[in-house]
């Protein structure tokens, strides 16, 4: 008998009770794998975190902090270390029966068609040839895909291989959906419409799935998409707060309460202490400063590019700075936009012009230009961001590893490494704060 069946022949209590278990949950995890050397390596420790009925729970952390590890412990795939993983209240043996995942990098067989890559997890669920057909059919339909069921994986869009593992994934009517990272290898507008349709098909009154565990780093995504943010820390991973999200669905990636339940993820990335129930803001008027990629320009390239205009009258066309200079067209737009950025120069149409700010720069004596430096770079989201848990520690330093979790938390589609050397030198050449290779660590300039 099904475990829908079981409940619903309970008297009414019972199910109440029943209804009030929570889908999966793990006691008090820790997990540890073994390296070459033999080491343990301790990548999860004293986890609790539960998923109950009719709600969508987003792990959020950086690379490394174990959410894929406690997705895959949470569908039985792996076994803990340490703690209890249960499913609806009793331990899990195995598998989890009521898990279907789909998975970061599609995992099609490349020489089976859409439709055969649906049917191949119902036909190793043992179901009969017409409820397999039955069922991916209507589960191609239900993700759009209808008229492709011949086509290849190699003649599919990343967009159209994710709605194919999605379709896989419902096909199997799981009561839990399990999600790792399922957007980051499609560009942006697909992952945008994929994150609406997968709520839509969650939300709908004859969906299957019950809840939607998703694993993710990208924080606008998650306040996007959950019920509930477990937002996780890393080496190890630990629960560093769980946020309720109580934003009225369907939600607008660009209205201020969405914008600031961003900021506020934001600050708890950065150290500062909140509530584990973030409640609605008073006001929607607070500006929130954005996080924008930093381009990969040194402070001389800049001092250079605003002298050069300086020179031939304050202004002159994009292409010609790059034929003048020799440098490679990328290579001026970087610096050209890290100007800009910084309030030194306006990019009307071709043109780069100095701006008012790019005089009094250029006018200003050794001391006068690091003053004016450091004032532009707080006006950036990033810069403001390290610089108040900075200011906010006793010790006034920050470590590598938490400037990279902020970094890769705000922009997970670009390189962190590269954005965190070029924030340290924009902030050295500035003496905003100085970074110490030997300890790792950024600490105020003296």
């Amino acid at each position: 008998m099904s475990i829908d069946r079981v409940i619903a022949a309970q008297p009414l209590d019972a199910q109440v009770a029943s209804a009030s278990v929570p889908l999966c949950e793990l006691r008090g995890v820790s997990h540890s794998f073994a390296q070459p050397h033999g080491a343990p390596l301790l990548v999860l420790e004293d986890v609790s975190l539960q998923v109950h009925p009719n709600e969508v729970v987003c792990l959020l952390g950086p690379s490394g902090c174990g959410k894929s590890t406690v997705l895959r412990i949470l569908a039985g795939l792996v076994r803990p270390t340490r703690g209890e993983v249960l499913y609806r209240g009793r331990p899990l043996q195995g598998l989890n029966p009521g898990v279907a995942i789909v998975f970061q990098s599609f995992a099609l067989y490349p020489w089976m068609t859409v439709a055969q890559n649906v049917e191949v997890v119902l036909k190793a669920a043992g179901l009969g040839r017409e409820e397999i057909s039955a069922r991916a059919s209507q589960a191609i339909r239900k993700v759009g895909l209808e008229g492709f069921e011949r086509a290849y994986p190699r003649e599919l869009s990343g967009g159209m291989k994710q709605r194919v593992g999605m379709a896989r994934a419902f096909s199997l009517n799981p009561e839990l959906l399990f999600m790792d990272e399922p957007f980051s290898q499609v560009d942006a507008l697909t992952a945008e419409s994929l994150r609406a349709e997968v709520l839509d098909i969650w939300a709908a009154k004859d969906k299957q799935a019950s809840s939607i565990l998703m694993v993710s780093h990208d924080i606008k995504e998650v306040v996007y998409m959950a019920d509930r943010i477990v937002v996780l820390g890393a080496h190890p991973g630990v629960v560093r707060t769980v946020v309720e999200n109580r934003l009225p669905r369907p939600r607008d990636y660009r209205s201020p309460e969405l914008l600031q339940m961003v900021d506020r993820l934001h600050d708890i990335i950065t150290g500062h202490e909140l509530p584990d129930t973030v409640e609605p803001a008073a006001s929607v008027s607070t500006p929130v400063t954005p996080v924008e990629p930093l381009p990969d320009a040194s402070g001389g390239e800049l001092v250079g590019l605003l002298e050069y205009l300086d020179a031939r009258g304050g202004r002159e066309e994009l292409f010609r700075i790059a034929a003048d200079t020799d440098q490679e067209f990328g290579k001026v737009i970087n610096v050209v936009k890290a100007a800009e950025m910084l309030d030194f120069v306006d990019t009307p149409k071709r043109q780069v012009v100095l701006s008012p700010c790019g005089v009094r720069f250029l006018k200003g004596d050794a001391t006068e230009r690091k003053r004016l430096w450091r004032e532009q770079l707080l006006q950036l989201g990033l810069f403001r961001k390290v610089w108040t848990a900075l200011e906010q520690q006793p010790r006034k330093e920050l470590s590598r590893e938490l400037v990279l979790d902020l970094i890769v938390l705000s922009m997970p589609s670009e390189d962190y490494e590269r954005i965190f050397d070029t924030l340290a030198r924009w902030a050295r050449f500035g003496e905003l704060f100085t970074y110490d290779e030997n300890r790792g660590v950024l600490q105020e300039s003296e």
